[in-house]
């Protein structure tokens, strides 16, 4: 791994001082300009830290001011750099989506939702916020029945990321109601991201009592 990527063995969060999986952490490094700037691809040059990939920690970070004295630089981290996060975090969802479609693992319409649940084809499903509860409940009536065909008796993640406009504003005539990532690099990338996107956002939390991510307002 290059060296750009410092801190390989010594990731620790600036706010909380544990140490994670890339995976789990953002990095920042100071932009040309001065300002606190997220690497989410780990690839920007210059000294780096990191944070816990978690909207509240960022937002922590910012107000603590622990960005400057980490950077060892006159580094500013504006107020919005949570939303910042989070934009990029969902573009970059978007980005793979859109990459997971044209290599056919990413498919929309009910429908065939529907169909891939229930032949274990689906790695997660996906619904807009505002997506109606009949179409969703019959998505996951799928996802309950695939679950005692699949050995370890788990049902796949339905992540509720974005509302219809959100999802026209990302991805504009790809845009979906209900969706399901299939098996690939491609769609697995989608998997991935959207479990970091869902977390950032504190919808693990709420998934650990049974429900889905949403949007932060």
């Amino acid at each position: 791994m290059s060296k750009k990527d410092d801190g390989v063995n010594d990731r620790m969060c600036i706010v909380t001082r544990e140490s994670g999986e890339a995976d789990d952490l953002i990095r920042f490094v100071a932009g040309p300009d001065g300002n606190v700037v997220p690497d989410l691809k780990r690839q920007l040059p210059g000294r780096g830290c990191w944070v816990k990939a978690e909207r509240a920690i960022v937002d922590k970070a910012v107000a603590k001011k622990l960005f400057a004295r980490a950077l060892k630089a006159d580094a500013k981290a504006g107020p919005d750099l949570g939303v910042e996060v989070d934009r990029l975090l969902a573009a970059q969802l978007g980005g793979m989506m859109n990459m997971a479609r044209k290599a056919g693992q990413f498919i929309t319409g009910s429908s065939k939702v529907d169909q891939a649940v229930r032949a274990l084809a689906a790695l997660a499903v996906f619904h807009a916020t505002d997506a109606a509860a009949d179409g969703v409940r019959k998505i996951d009536q799928a996802r309950k029945a695939a679950s005692f065909l699949r050995d370890d008796e788990t049902e796949i993640p339905s992540f509720k990321l974005f509302s219809e406009g959100e999802l026209e504003g990302l991805l504009g005539q790809n845009a979906f109601i209900h969706a399901a990532a299939l098996a690939g690099q491609a769609g697995e990338g989608v998997v991935k991201r959207a479990i970091m996107l869902e977390k950032y956002r504190g919808g693990d939390r709420l998934r650990a009592h049974g429900g889905a991510g949403q949007p932060n307002q």
